[in-house]
């Protein structure tokens, strides 16, 4: 399922910021890159590259490895590369201003067909399908995949999920 989140993400990215969905994919994948780079540079010498998606989240990284993120070294990387984070990767704590925008995309992915989308917490994802039980059925992410179009569109901008 988490998978599947990250394909919307990308092709919602691609969708919304009038590039072609691989540009979108080439600028995610190139971010996420530079960020594991950073991450290695700073201490955590395990953190895995992403995969040819791009797609790198914290529970992706962290389940099944020996990196610990309470260590000291974990936490002057965080610091030390985030501007590098790429779009999912939840290591660090949204601010208010970024709050705005993404409580407003999830009321209109609600608005827009998907009545459990839940707002999106403060240092987690945009889009958590784990907590959306109508994307466990076929017919559940055929409507949010029309949602996150519609209103990845309006939101892309603010939310950063423009490309390159």
């Amino acid at each position: 399922m988490r998978r599947a989140l990250c394909v919307l993400v990308l092709f919602v990215a691609g969708c919304a910021s009038g590039h072609s969905g691989s540009d979108t994919a080439t600028g995610i994948h190139d971010k996420a890159v530079k960020f594991a780079e950073c991450m290695r540079n700073n201490g955590v010498r395990r953190f895995p590259d992403p995969d040819a998606s791009g797609a790198l989240t914290i529970d992706g990284v962290l389940n099944g490895s020996s990196i610990d993120p309470s260590s000291e070294a974990w936490k002057n990387a965080i610091g030390a590369c985030k501007t590098l984070q790429p779009p999912g990767f939840t290591g660090n704590k949204v601010t208010p201003e970024q709050r705005k925008p993404r409580l407003a995309f999830a009321q209109c992915i609600r608005d827009s067909g998907v009545p459990d989308f839940p707002d999106p917490t403060p240092d987690g994802p945009l889009v958590d399908t784990n907590r959306i039980p109508s994307a466990a059925t076929p017919a559940g992410m055929s409507a949010l995949n029309a949602a996150m179009h519609k209103c990845g569109a309006i939101y892309a901008d603010q939310l950063g999920i423009t490309g390159r």
